[in-house]
């Protein structure tokens, strides 16, 4: 297969390499994620690192997986379980702990391979809900064709919410997701977010809150 490997630690960049070539596979290596979505296209699989010195590696992960279901092994020194929920969320076919054997990747590239790659998805960066249309791709909201302005957070938490349009978030997630820490569930501040978004945009049915279970996408009424 033609792999690309992403890390940026030379030492073990060079290893693997030498033991992919070994296996049989062509190897594209880069140590940034400005790469990453330049360089996916033209490869059979990825092997991704969380710790990039030019961005977080989950952010690389979820861009990623909006325009592409190249099968991905996320490989990482960081062994918190929330950080693997976090990987495996935003899309990576596995998750492998550094250090590691490299019997156990290979094991591990053929098992993604052998159960299939996932449904491309769609490419449509743009969703509607009656007359508000969220960007996803330039970060922009309009509603009725008038710029809403939203802070970064705001609309990180209405992105996650307009890429599924009618899937319930649970509040871990939504936390998990945009916060970085699940933890803040006792905190006031997704809902403090959630009235600003019903405020900014004027339309009080754009996030739909389920009690007891999370919020969606709703409609603009």
């Amino acid at each position: 297969m033609r792999v690309l490997l992403v890390e940026d630690d030379d030492r073990l960049a060079s290893a693997l390499t030498t033991a992919l070539a070994r296996h049989g596979h062509q190897v594209a290596r880069t140590g940034l994620a400005v790469d990453v979505l330049r360089l996916a296209g033209g490869v059979d699989f990825v092997l991704l690192d969380l710790g990039l010195p030019d961005m977080d590696g989950l952010d690389v992960l979820r861009r990623l997986r909006r325009v592409s279901a190249v099968p991905l092994i996320v490989v990482t020194a960081r062994t918190e379980e929330r950080e693997v929920l976090r990987g495996l969320r935003s899309g990576a076919d596995d998750f492998l702990v550094k250090p590691f054997r490299t019997v156990e990747l290979m094991a591990r590239m053929e098992a993604v391979v052998r159960r299939g790659t996932r449904p491309r998805p769609p490419r449509d960066d743009v969703v509607s809900v009656g007359d508000v249309r969220i960007d996803l791709e330039s970060r922009q909201v309009t509603v009725a064709g008038e710029p809403v302005t939203l802070t970064r957070r705001e609309f990180d938490l209405l992105a996650l919410l307009a890429r599924e349009p009618g899937v319930v978030r649970g509040r871990e997630e939504i936390l998990d997701e945009v916060w970085g820490d699940p933890l803040l569930s006792a905190s006031r501040s997704l809902d403090v977010h959630v009235a600003n978004l019903r405020s900014k945009t004027g339309r009080p049915g754009l996030v739909e809150t389920l009690r007891g279970t999370g919020y969606r996408l709703g409609s603009t009424a």
